[in-house]
Formats: C-alpha cells, structure tokens, sequence
C-alpha cells in the first residue's frame, strides 16, 4: 500500500507535514510519499533529523513537484494552470494507481476541485462531500458535508444521507446509523428551503435507500450518542465544525487555567488528573485525523489547514485504515446496486 501525502499543503508546510509523515511511518505498514519540492524536503529531513531520509525508512520516498497551490488561489485555475504542484501531481499518481490514498491539508476548493475533474465523481453521486469525525458521548459523529460545498440542493444532502449510512455500516461496523438533519428546531416546519425540502425529500427517499431517517436534530443535541451522522450543506456543517473545535479548545484551556489557580486548586487537581486525562483525550480532534471526501472513485483525505505534525500523523494512520476498509470500493459497489435498480425500474415503467 502506498499513501501520498502533500508536502506541501497547510498552513505550517512542509515542517508539520515531513514531521508526522516520519513519526507515521513507524506506525504504519504503508509506503508514505511526500509529494513536494524534493530539495525542500531533503533539506527539512537533514535539518530536523540529522540524517538523510533513507536512513530513516525504507517507506518513506519523495515525488518531486515544483509548484505549490496557494490557499488564496482560485481552485479551478490552479488545478488547470498549476499542473507540477504538490497537489496535481498527487491526484494524478492516485489516478494512475501509483498510490492508494491522497491527503492533503492545502486549499479545500483546489483539493474538491481535484478530486472531481482529475479522479472522478462515483457514478450516481452529484457532488463528493467531507466527511468528518467528531467526539460524542461513548460514541463519535460523523458531520457532512463538513465544508466542500457551500450552496447545495435536495438532492445532495439526500445523497449525502445515503453515503453516511453506507460508509458508517461498511468501514465502522454501525448496522443501522441513526441519521439526522442539522436544523435550528425538530418539527418538520423549521428551517430555510433547503433544510425544509431536503426533509420532505429524505423523508420519502428513506426505506427505498435503506436510511435510518431521525428527522432534524438542533445542535445542542448532535452530540449526546444518539446520532451517528448529521447532514448539512457544507457552509453550515464548516461553521458546525469550528464553532465545535473552538469550544473544545475553550473547554480544556479554562479546566486547566481553574485546576492551576493556586497551590490549593493544584493539590486538589491531583486525584482528577487521570480523569482530566480522559476526558483531554475524548475531546482532541486531533485524534479522529482528517475527512475523507465521499462520492470520489479513490481515497482523497482532507486534513485540516492548520494541521500540525501530531494530526498529520493520526491522519496518515487514518488513512491507511480507510483503504484496509476498502471504504470507496464499497461505496461504488452500494451506488452501483442503486442505480441498476433504477434503470430496471425506468425500464419496467416504459413497457407499461
């Protein structure tokens, strides 16, 4: 297995990336290749490490790439024009199974864009989405879209529905996932137009699509385990997504501000500490790694921007999880069977 990381995508590239790319190594069986400015690369490797890259790992390999897509650029332009980036040229070493996963942390637009015009969209998906991991109660979350596509239509967040269902049932077990839809209230009146329509739509769509359909779910209440995926359209779930990790930043900084206020609070934080543990562990996103685009003929992993070596790192074994799940092929296969019964449908409908 091969897993190809840009180098050269994020906000703290190439650093965080080299770094959790060599922590990662040790932790995975995969080939890991940093896709970038060769130079660059070597040069980090050297820097940080003392020692050249193939005295690291035998896993560990280089494709050069001479250009970067900046996260200001414009995503169609830079996947046509910037052809030698880190980005393009992963996309097309994924296209050309020279590699089984592609993640990257650069330019979310460049990275939607590329994964469409250069990969493929699965046949029946209109639009790919993120999916990404959240902590819940004794349990996780799955949020899409979690940022890919800002306007969307009914149908995509039907579709979305339906990805959420197969790929939670295929890659983490869930027989039945309970599936919701953000909304500022339950009743099925609330919300704008597209949260209105889309209701009604997967409402219908539900048992035909095999869909455990929970109706709307406010977010106060996306967490409390009994929701294992929420669909949105991705400018609210990436407002979602934030607003939830900067709550969870908010949270262990003032725990840790209140346990370190005096000598007192400080002796008294000393029975709490492995409890204070847990719970920094549960609530680190860091931990859940990157959103894997679905309704994309192959793996494509969205690591977050700011991503640091740590995140890079979770993700990289994420990743080689998805592709052991064979969590795309799947997808493939279940949208397959839909649109077969479809054409058999169509087709019994015009003989009557």
């Amino acid at each position: 297995m091969k897993i190809i990381l840009d180098a050269m995508g994020g906000d703290n590239a190439p650093d965080a990336n080299i770094k959790g790319a060599v922590n990662a190594v040790k932790k995975v069986k995969a080939e890991i290749v940093l896709v970038g400015k060769e130079d660059i690369i070597r040069a980090k490797i050297k820097e940080f490490y003392g020692k050249e890259m193939e005295e690291i790992s035998d896993r560990l390999k280089i494709r050069n790439a001479t250009e970067t897509i900046e996260m200001e650029d414009t995503p169609t332009l830079a996947i046509k024009h910037k052809k030698d980036s880190s980005m393009v040229v992963g996309f097309k070493m994924l296209k050309q199974d020279e590699g089984d996963v592609f993640i990257s942390a650069g330019n979310s637009g460049a990275l939607l864009t590329g994964a469409t015009l250069l990969v493929g969209r699965i046949k029946g998906i209109d639009r790919p989405a993120l999916a990404g991991i959240l902590p819940a109660y004794h349990s996780q979350l799955l949020l899409i879209d979690a940022g890919s596509n800002t306007n969307c239509k009914p149908i995509n967040l039907l579709q979305f529905a339906q990805m959420s269902t197969i790929y939670l049932r295929n890659t983490y077990g869930i027989e039945n996932p309970a599936i919701g839809l953000l909304n500022i209230g339950t009743e099925e009146t609330k919300g704008n137009d597209l949260v209105k329509e889309s209701y009604q739509l997967i409402k219908e769509k539900a048992e035909e699509l095999n869909i455990n359909f929970v109706g709307n779910v406010e977010g106060r209440d996306a967490f409390s385990g009994n929701i294992d995926a929420i669909v949105t359209d991705g400018f609210t779930g990436n407002v979602f997504l934030k607003t939830t990790e900067g709550v969870g930043k908010f949270v262990k900084k003032s725990l840790s501000e209140s346990f370190l206020k005096n000598l007192l609070s400080k002796i008294l934080a000393i029975p709490a500490l492995p409890a204070l543990k847990r719970f920094s562990k549960v609530m680190d996103y860091k931990s859940y790694g990157g959103a894997l685009f679905l309704g994309v003929k192959k793996p494509v992993v969205k690591a977050h921007g700011s991503s640091d070596e740590l995140l890079f790192e979770y993700t990289i074994i994420q990743a080689e999880k998805f592709v052991e799940n064979k969590a795309v092929d799947k997808m493939i296969e279940e949208f397959e069977k839909t649109s077969n019964k479809d054409k058999k449908e169509n087709a019994s409908n015009s003989e009557n």
